[in-house]
């Protein structure tokens, strides 16, 4: 676990005053950078030591088999991991032959920055050799927003004494020797060297590598180029092999004197274009960036950024640490998905191979949500890639004997990775979270267009995979049975209530979308009798309620299972997970994420308040968090049912995940739904942003730590600003003309905004919270808050 500050708390900033190498895996995730094609963990430039080398590009994959015990009918056979790509980061330093090596000699300083308004990893370091020689080096790393290929680092090395000889070694290195990645050594094996060497190249100043999976079939191409500029007389040359391809830059400094390098990465990948066509793509990349070069490269980026933080910033007045966390988060969101252009947006990003560098359901009901509101273009991409893996999800549909789109669980290009069939055959929640990403995009942005040509047959296929799953008893009432929902400690259940509200709400915005594309609707053979049937389900779905407890039921029967012995269960046994059978773990009352509560925040629709108050009570002392995505999800609703100062903690855990490595997986990869879960827990817990019947609606009220919460969202064409203070909200819209207006309700009254005038309201006092709430015993959020905040 990082130490407590480990980062100083800064409001766009995060830095990194010493080196750490006992976190250093860790800070190379918080550190990394991406575009949401191109992926580079902050590794040090010089290589080593590293925690974990990575390079990576969106949805470029070996192919694995992944391991049965007993295999079964229907389960995935082969898996997809991620593959360490090409390392282009490597620029080695030697003094006067002495290899810098923060291992060796004294480094008298060293300081890294990430700059979340720059979108740049800086670094300094004085570093003195064993031989007593002197230098400081600054080098400067960004990933392109502009130039989807593009990365670029600025590499200054100055001399303190001298004459100084320095070397510097600029490569390009494929099969990395990499730390063990998984026990089983069938997937070790594929991992291993995983990219055959197909051709290099090499110019005066630069070269290039195409390699081609094994497995897979998928081929890759990294090129680079360097400006050079020395005082003196200085030498270039290059030289390339199979696996690397080396430039080495050689020069003599004085005192004072600095050498400057910029090296200029490009990255392509293909699984159809020849390998001519993909040498000539990053040639190009690598001459338009060139052509910018790292000045213009650099102003291209604060320009990009600068435009995403006018519409995403969210402004914190009262923790200083969950204002830098936020923007911390709102950066890692975008850069997963701010190119990926109709690829997937893993739970890790880009960041780091965990998950084996696979996309999940969080992306649907975390990443996304964030995204709709602040860079819609993104959520745009990420439908397009869903569509395209529809015809796999068919495919797998019919395999299970059932009809529509089944899709994964977990995935990079389409087909199920997961051999675990509990979650990832059972979980068909997935469906419905895929239907309502799609229906609070067209919502949000007003886009009937992408609605017209994917967003129909999606929500089609996907209610009828409901409506094939489920049943009506002889009652008449419709049950989904059989499956997991969100908390994976409940698996294979009768009607999970967070499945069973999305299902109905992905069955009536089917069946509406249908009447509204009467004839493309047709041309997928829908007809109003097979509409009627999937309204006539919704209206009929089954939501288990202990009339005894007055609580829903996660699932029919869950209030009758056995209570889990949280009193004898110690501390080092969490993850649960981890040290008891998960046949345990499936018959007894204990939650690993939210999953009810989960369905209060986005089907809050249909809970009365007082539900929500008694729900909350009965699963708060009962759920674990021994997953990164319930915290954010307990803030909201926290904060809804009048528990704000509780909601806080719950937001500074989802907020410092990564920052503090709450969990200790960081070294793995960043937390993208967790981060994502920032904004969500200041936007809709003390915001109270909701959008159940197509209006925007908010119910603000804000902690006693907190003096004051601003944030911006996008709604069509608009932007509005919302404004709270501990005893009133001003909401104005940032653009548009005097006619203008925005309709939205504020604690439930219908309100009016326009162009031309901010409207400020008081915010009702709050209702009594009622008795403390009890977590499982050492389960309560761990981050203590800080008295003095400001």
């Amino acid at each position: 676990m990082i130490r407590e500050r480990a980062y100083p708390v800064e409001p766009w900033h995060i830095r990194e005053t010493r080196l750490d190498m006992d976190v250093l895996a860790q800070s190379e995730s918080v550190f990394a950078l991406s575009n949401g094609h191109v992926g580079l963990r902050g590794n040090l430039d010089e290589g080593e030591p590293h925690g974990l080398p990575g390079t990576y590009l969106n949805s470029f994959y070996e192919l694995r088999p992944l391991p049965y015990a007993e295999a079964g009918f229907g389960f995935p056979e082969s898996g997809q991991t991620v593959v360490n790509v090409t390392n282009g980061k490597l620029l080695r330093l030697l003094v006067d032959d002495e290899p810098l090596d923060v291992r060796y000699g004294e480094l008298i300083s060293h300081e890294r920055v990430l700059d979340l308004r720059a979108g740049t990893l800086h670094r300094e370091l004085h570093w003195r050799s064993p031989a007593g020689r002197d230098v400081k080096v600054r080098s400067t790393r960004l990933v392109s927003f502009t130039q989807r290929a593009v990365a670029a680092i600025l590499y200054e090395v100055e001399a303190l004494e001298g004459p100084l000889r320095l070397i510097v070694q600029s490569e390009l290195v494929a099969n990395e020797t990499l730390p063990p990645q998984s026990k089983d050594p069938r997937v070790a094996a594929v991992l291993e060297s995983p990219l055959q060497a197909e051709e290099q190249l090499t110019t005066d100043d630069g070269g290039l590598l195409i390699h081609r999976t094994k497995v897979s079939g998928l081929r890759v191409a990294a090129a680079m180029a360097h400006d050079v500029d020395a005082p003196e007389r200085v030498t270039i040359e290059s030289e390339g092999y199979e696996d690397w391809v080396r430039t080495t830059i050689g020069c003599v400094l004085k005192p004072g004197q600095k050498l400057r390098v910029v090296k200029y990465l490009t990255y392509g990948w293909s699984s159809r274009r020849s390998l001519p066509a993909l040498r000539d793509q990053v040639g190009a990349a690598l001459a338009a960036a060139r052509l910018d070069g790292w000045d213009g490269l650099r102003r291209e980026q604060r320009e990009y950024l600068d435009e995403f933080w006018d519409a995403a910033d969210v402004r914190v007045e009262g923790d200083p640490e969950v204002q830098q966390a936020v923007r911390f988060g709102l950066f890692h969101v975008l850069q997963a998905g701010a190119r990926a252009e109709r690829r997937p947006i893993a739970a890790k990003g880009l960041t780091g191979p965990g998950y084996d560098g696979h996309a999940f359901w969080d992306t649907e009901m975390f990443v996304l949500p964030v995204l709709t509101y602040t860079q819609p273009g993104a959520v745009r991409d990420a439908l397009y890639w869903r569509y395209s893996t529809l015809g796999q999800a068919q495919e797998r549909a019919r395999t299970l004997n059932l009809a529509g789109a089944a899709f994964p669980w977990r995935t990079i290009e389409g087909p199920e990775s997961s051999a675990y069939w509990p979650a990832g055959t059972a979980a068909f929640h997935i469906a419905a979270d895929i239907a309502d990403a799609l229906r609070r995009y067209v919502l949000v942005t007003g886009d009937r267009g992408l609605e017209e040509e994917i967003g129909l047959e999606l929500l089609v296929e996907t209610a009828r995979l409901w409506r094939s799953l489920g049943h009506h008893d002889r009652t008449g009432r419709f049950h989904i049975d059989g499956v997991t929902g969100p908390d994976e400690y409940t698996a294979v259940k009768n009607d999970n209530v967070y499945t069973n509200l999305m299902a109905q709400r992905n069955l009536l915005t089917a069946a509406d979308c249908a009447m509204r594309h009467r004839d493309q609707a047709q041309d997928l053979g829908v007809t109003e009798e097979e509409a009627a049937a999937w309204r006539d389900a919704a209206n009929a779905m089954h939501v288990p309620y202990d009339a005894e407890f007055q609580v829903h039921g996660q699932v029919e029967g869950f209030t009758r299972l056995q209570e889990w012995d949280f009193e004898h269960t110690p501390p080092e046994k969490y993850p649960l997970l981890l040290h008891y059978p998960y046949f345990d773990l499936y018959r007894k009352q204990v939650v690993k994420q939210a999953d009810l509560v989960l369905a209060m925040h986005w089907r809050g629709d249909a809970f009365s308040g007082a539900e929500k108050v008694r729900n909350f009570s009965y699963y708060e002392r009962r759920t674990v968090r021994d997953s990164s995505l319930s915290a954010c999800t307990q803030a909201v609703m926290a904060a809804e049912v009048g528990h704000p100062e509780l909601a806080h903690r719950y937001l500074r855990e989802a907020a410092l995940m990564d920052l503090h490595d709450l969990n200790e997986n960081t070294r793995d990869g960043v937390h993208m739904a967790s981060l994502a879960g920032a904004w969500i827990a200041l936007v809709a817990g003390f915001g109270g942003l909701r959008d159940h019947d197509g209006t925007l609606s908010f119910s603000p009220r804000l902690s006693s730590r907190l003096s004051r919460l601003e944030f911006s969202l996008q709604w069509h064409s608009m932007r509005l600003r919302v404004d709270v203070r501990p005893h009133q909200t001003t909401y104005s819209l940032r653009n548009g003309g005097p006619d203008t207006v925005l309709e939205l309700r504020h604690h439930g009254e219908p309100l009016r905004v326009t162009a031309a005038q901010p409207v400020t309201v008081p915010v009702p006092p709050a209702h009594p919270s009622g008795p403390q709430l009890e977590q499982p015993p050492g389960r309560a959020p761990l981050l203590h808050l800080p008295e003095n905040v400001s």
